[in-house]
């Protein structure tokens, strides 16, 4: 594994997305912190931290839920201590769409549409693009707004995850959310597929 533990982060906990998190780490050949599930998330990001440093190998997912509240919630403190931390490396995001309102949002580098498009336009909870004037795609969740003061190499914008009108569902993959997983680590430059040992 490389010096600094290489993570990517979920802006979704719940349990549809936590199940689909799961699943798309070990069909990738990846490591997710299942304990960092839940709505909203239940540890810290100090908790977070301690467990990534037992991980086998990298990159990791690691959820983040501030269920559906526009204020600094659990989600979005764990996240900013996770990503702030001196021994993690953030390969980047998937950013999930929400109803949630009174937020900033996030301005996404691309967004994967519920029929697997990847766009340079907003999407909504559905994964239904929305054509805005802005020219930048623009995430409105509940637990985004905190990417917008760490550094993050790469966002990728989607629906709720494992929903969307069951294009997301697990019976079928997940193909949104692996899609936007398999982006960040292309960007990255990094082989999955099969897991890699120390």
């Amino acid at each position: 594994m490389s010096e600094k533990i290489r993570v990517i982060l979920v802006t979704d906990g719940d349990r549809v997305a936590q199940h689909v998190v799961e699943d798309i780490a070990i069909s990738l050949g990846l490591r997710c912190i299942s304990a960092s599930g839940g709505n909203p998330t239940p540890i810290s990001g100090k908790e977070i931290v301690k467990l990534l440093k037992t991980v086998h190998h990298d990159p990791v997912l690691v959820m983040f839920d501030d269920r559906g509240s526009r204020h600094k919630g659990n989600g979005e403190v764990a996240m900013e201590y996770v990503a702030s931390h001196p021994d993690i490396e953030v390969l980047g995001a998937v950013a999930v769409a929400s109803n949630t309102t009174g937020i900033v949002g996030i301005a996404a580098d691309e967004c994967i549409t519920s029929s697997g498009d990847i766009v340079n336009h907003s999407v909504d909870k559905n994964g239904v693009c929305k054509k805005t004037h802005e020219k930048k795609s623009i995430i409105t969740g509940d637990t985004v707004d905190v990417l917008n003061y760490v550094d993050i190499p790469f966002i990728v914008g989607v629906g709720d995850i494992g929903k969307m009108d069951r294009a997301d569902d697990i019976g079928r993959g997940a193909p949104i959310t692996r899609k936007a997983i398999e982006e960040i680590l292309k960007r990255s430059g990094i082989e999955y597929g099969r897991t890699k040992e120390n």
